[in-house]
């Protein structure tokens, strides 16, 4: 499913017109953007949480030369699934 599917299901489900599920999709991800930029988890209870990891830096290698390169320490956003999604997507009830 890609971002103009996602919008139709949303508008569907919600019984809104597109224009209203693409304005709250868009909101939806630029405040947990905003969030995670600050530094704070978005916890969605019964869904998962996003947060951002700290990558320790570490030595890496250039596959294309073998060279022993170094990586700089760096952030990425991350999801974890909480356990009633789990859940659904392995059918358990």
């Amino acid at each position: 499913m890609n971002k103009t599917e996602l919008i139709d299901a949303i508008a569907k489900k919600a019984d809104i017109s597109k224009k209203d599920a693409e304005a709250a999709l868009k909101a939806t991800i630029e405040t947990i953007e905003t969030a995670l930029t600050k530094g704070d988890k978005v916890s969605l209870v019964g869904f998962g949480t996003f947060e951002v990891k700290k990558r320790a830096a570490r030595e890496g290698r250039n596959p294309a030369t073998g060279e022993t390169i170094k990586i700089k320490a760096s952030k990425a956003p991350a999801f974890k699934a909480g356990k009633e999604f789990k859940d659904k997507v392995n059918k358990k009830k």
